[in-house]
């Protein structure tokens, strides 16, 4: 038994620079119509490195279509385009400035792929799981291993030191 059924999005289009922040923008409003808000930063960043592949690499045109799927508990983001070579993961040197977008795209989704299409194209594909995962709540404490806030000791406002959200 199917308990959600599939919902389905497609966008043809040329890979121009213009046309792929449109196309991240239509694949965001969908995303957020279908409740799938959590998915919203990672689709976006898959298909636009995936439409900059397109415009950077794909002969003899840049006319493609961009699908989106949600099929039970998986979201499919597929970019099919007319050029028949399949792309190809590379390391990228430390300070280029291109040649990361396949290997973003491998560490933001559950899994990608190419495959030949017809005669004379291909489909480059990346799933995300279309699942929320619950986010424990912070637990709340007035006081931090048994000391009142400093502001409260002194009885008047202090600014505590800023922190970074940031790791590294």
């Amino acid at each position: 038994m199917i308990s959600k059924p599939s919902r389905h999005c497609t966008v043809e289009l040329q890979a121009l620079p213009s046309r792929i922040g449109q196309v991240r923008r239509i694949v965001s409003a969908q995303l957020r119509y279908w409740h799938l808000d959590f998915l919203i930063d990672r689709a976006a960043l898959g298909v636009t490195e995936l439409l900059t592949n397109v415009h950077r690499h794909a002969e003899p045109d840049k006319l493609c279509t961009v699908e989106i799927e949600l099929l039970l508990d998986r979201l499919t983001v597929s970019v099919r385009d007319n050029d028949p070579r399949l792309p190809v993961v590379q390391d990228a040197e430390l300070f280029a400035t291109c040649g990361r977008g396949l290997a973003m795209v491998a560490a933001v989704s559950e899994s990608w792929g190419a495959r030949p299409h017809e005669e004379s194209g291909k489909v480059v594909w990346f799933t995300l799981p279309a699942h929320s995962e619950p986010v424990a709540a912070p637990k709340r404490s007035r006081y931090v291993t048994g000391h009142r806030p400093a502001a409260r000791r002194r009885g008047r406002a202090e600014h505590a030191p800023a922190r970074s959200a940031v790791a590294g």
